[in-house]
């Protein structure tokens, strides 16, 4: 793949992973077959009426994929790429970290295809609120709970629980997560992506007896969970010295700091009325300017990749020069960009186990929802620490004890757990 977008054969490409579990360990025929095509595919048309009078029309997708651990679980994307393709991708990477982290849940995604920086405050709502009518048939806390992915955030989720209550004629706070602390959302999940991504870099440099502040990291995106993951790193003593977004990238070898980044972004966006505006990172002063690629082949530690799928290809992998890499967003090295980094002996902590913090926050969202109770942040973080420290641990030594990559040991560890559940359910031909 040599476009960073390019969405062709993206779905082979990630499925193809699958084929090393299967040759790796004991998966039976009928688990493979079911494993390997998504449960539900929907597309569906959302009409918009824009703020001019006119009607607008917008294609979007639900996908969920096998959920025999439980209920469907994962983002809506609202981007000008979105397609079915990627939809179903996400939703097959979905379903692999939830199992791989232990959650109750099945792979789900979502995605609009639409540039929401052209959009008004009200039309944005009007895209989310006509999103959930479409999909409402298949949606639900016991059949498929959506949250926040690109370009959609606690506020949207707000509009789409509340429409969702609307269509059910109660109040259903678990058929969404993400959603604001006053309408059911859970402290802490703003920043559960990013936290649980340093959560997963820390365990690992501690095994490579790596300590924070003798360690330089560059971080391709500034969303959500990037600045969160690198207000955290920084906090921590990591020394974060590139951040990239869509419109270029910025560089200091003393060190940035993240909080002063994304405080003059947001003070350019409270100029504006929209939820998303086109500020970039380079409005930082007395830093480095550079092309937002550039960040990809700095000569760091950690290389952190924060943005969209197939940022590291295999047209750019060998310009990749960090000593190790963090994927915090969904599929950002193409499976060929993968083997030539093991090949080079550059460790991956796969998105699969070190970007499920978002996940496993949000399923503590959907507990508290369908019991009633109310956890402190500080319990949050607490158990989000205490999962990822025993599954990564996990991952870790099976790497360490089969010789394979982590991506490898997390895969095999998230597969296994899928086609166990799949046999036990029974009616599988070749059962014992």
């Amino acid at each position: 793949m040599s476009g960073q977008r390019d969405h062709a054969n993206l779905f082979d490409d990630a499925r193809s992973r699958l084929e090393e579990v299967f040759e790796a360990i004991d998966v039976q025929g009928d688990a493979k077959e079911r494993l390997r095509q998504p449960s539900l595919s929907l597309q569906v048309s959302v009409p918009v009426r824009m703020d001019d009078g006119s009607l607008k029309v917008f294609p979007g997708w639900r996908v969920q994929y096998n959920t025999t651990l439980g209920p469907a679980k994962g983002g809506i994307r609202f981007h000008p790429d979105v397609n079915q393709e990627e939809v179903t991708t996400l939703s097959f990477w979905m379903a692999v970290k939830c199992a791989v982290v232990d959650l109750p849940y099945g792979g789900g995604k979502g995605g609009v295809k639409v540039d929401p920086k052209q959009l008004s405050r009200l039309e944005l709502e009007r895209l989310a609120r006509g999103y959930v009518r479409a999909i409402a048939d298949v949606m639900g806390p016991d059949r498929d709970i959506p949250a926040p992915d690109v370009n959609t955030n606690a506020t949207v989720m707000g509009w789409m629980a509340d429409e969702f209550d609307h269509l059910a004629r109660g109040k259903v706070p678990a058929a969404i997560t993400g959603k604001p602390p006053a309408l059911g959302g859970s402290l802490g999940r703003v920043a559960a992506t990013g936290r649980g991504a340093l959560h997963v870099l820390d365990l690992w440099a501690a095994r490579e007896k790596r300590k924070p502040e003798d360690t330089t990291v560059a971080v391709q995106g500034f969303g959500n969970a990037a600045y969160h993951f690198s207000r955290l790193a920084h906090e921590r003593g990591y020394r974060i010295v590139a951040v990239s977004d869509s419109k270029g990238a910025i560089y200091s070898q003393e060190g940035l700091d993240p909080d002063a980044i994304m405080e003059q972004k947001s003070h350019n966006q409270r100029l504006h009325e929209m939820v998303y505006c086109d500020d970039s990172v380079c409005i930082a002063e007395d830093v480095k300017k550079l092309d937002r690629d550039e960040l990809l082949s700095l000569d760091v530690d950690v290389l952190a990749l924060a943005a969209l799928e197939n940022q590291v290809h295999e047209d750019n992998v060998d310009q990749v020069k960090a000593r190790a890499l963090l994927e915090i967003a969904n599929g950002p090295v193409s499976s060929r960009a993968d083997e030539r980094l093991e090949e080079r002996g550059v460790p991956v902590l796969p998105d699969v186990l070190a970007n499920t913090g978002g996940v496993i926050v949000s399923y503590y969202e959907w507990v508290q929802n369908r019991s009633g109770e109310r956890w402190s942040e500080e319990e949050i973080n607490q158990r989000l620490a205490e999962r990822l420290e025993r599954e990564s641990e996990l991952v870790f030594e099976r790497a360490e004890k089969e010789e394979i990559s982590y991506r490898k040991a997390a895969y095999r560890q998230g597969i296994e757990r899928i086609a166990d559940a799949i046999q036990l359910r029974g009616n599988c031909q070749d059962s014992e």
